[in-house]
């Protein structure tokens, strides 16, 4: 059994390669604060020569193992288990985030299932557990295998080490392709909660679809100095946090998602420009999570701010019957495995 925390962010998409590698020279990097909403993923027998998934929000799906299918809502789990042959096996994800919430659930979920079947096959076999930073890598790159579209690492970053952190994302080829910077000290991250709100605002999120218009967009020539001014709102949201500057970190995530508006309106419904706008007028910051296009919006400013903003919110959310303010706790651990007894 393995569990592993979601996020909010600040600056993604430059952490796929399309981006990060062409604006090296800008020093691209993005911001990612871990939610203590944990996946859990559980792994036990099942019949010889079949694999089943089941996971709250989707139907169950189970098929011969060596026929199980990629494109599939479960796909990625499925992926997961090919990669690492297994036969004969029930996978159970349990997840405490909304499905399809935009806070990279998906990538959680590949990243605990990872992790569960290392801790299996150290068991079985005695071979050594693969450390976080291969994890979190090898998740990736199962995921971008089947995606069909460039994805970036963030997700499985923030799963495997919690916190607080900057991303750095470094030109291949090299041996390292990212440096973790914490940007809040370990006995510290309980103390950012003040400054946090986050909200589901009701309807699901389909990130592979703005995704895919930003890279095309990128790729054509188009939209470039956009995402010259995005790294630099990201690296001053990040200085602030540094600083414990709510204010100029909130200045800076409104100038970042004013530029991803401009380019995609759709990053925001109608839902979400009330948040944003609400947070505005309480001297707050508001994000979407992700690439947007629902899911969950995040906000961050000083704590007065956000207390005056906590209501303003609650009273946006009643509108909507699935939406609600979520409880913002940072996850000071990232991805945890234990044996099941």
């Amino acid at each position: 059994m393995a569990s592993a925390p979601c996020r909010v962010d600040m600056g993604g998409t430059l952490d796929i390669r399309t981006f990060s590698n062409v604006l090296q020279h800008l020093e691209p990097c993005t911001v990612n604060i871990a939610l203590d909403l944990r996946t859990t993923v559980r792994i036990a027998p099942y019949k010889r020569g079949w694999i089943k998934v089941s996971s709250r929000g989707f139907q169950d799906a189970e098929f011969p193992a060596r026929q199980a299918p990629f494109r599939h809502p479960l796909g990625l789990m499925f992926a997961v288990a090919a990669f690492f042959q297994a036969d004969g096996v029930q996978v159970s994800v349990h997840s405490a985030s909304p499905p399809r919430s935009a806070l990279g659930g998906s990538s959680v979920a590949a990243v605990a299932l990872v992790g569960a079947f290392m801790q299996a096959r150290h068991r079985m076999a005695g071979r050594p557990a693969a450390a976080g930073r291969s994890v979190a890598l090898m998740a990736h790159a199962i995921e971008e295998s089947i995606a069909g579209v460039p994805c970036g690492v963030q997700d499985q970053l923030a799963a495997v080490f919690g916190g607080a952190n900057a991303w750095h994302w470094l030109a291949l080829p090299q041996t390292r392709v990212f440096r973790r910077e914490a940007l809040v000290a370990h006995r510290r991250l309980h103390g950012l909660e003040r400054h946090l709100l986050a909200a589901y605002a009701g309807v699901p999120h389909a990130s592979a679809d703005i995704n895919g218009r930003w890279v095309r967009q990128f790729i054509s020539g188009r939209r470039r100095q956009e995402w010259v001014d995005i790294i630099a709102c990201t690296r001053a949201f990040a200085e602030a946090i540094r600083r414990r500057d709510y204010a100029a970190a909130a200045a800076a995530m409104n100038r970042e998602v004013d530029l991803r508006h401009r380019m995609t309106p759709a990053v925001l419904d109608s839902m979400g420009r009330k948040l944003v706008a609400a947070a505005r007028r309480c001297g707050c910051g508001a994000r979407f999570t992700g690439a947007g296009g629902g899911g969950c919006l995040w906000a961050i400013g000083e704590a007065d701010a956000l207390a005056q903003l906590r209501p303003v919110w609650q009273d946006i959310l009643r509108a909507r019957r699935p939406a609600y303010l979520m409880e913002a706790r940072v996850a000071v651990d990232g991805l945890k495995v234990e044996d099941e007894v």
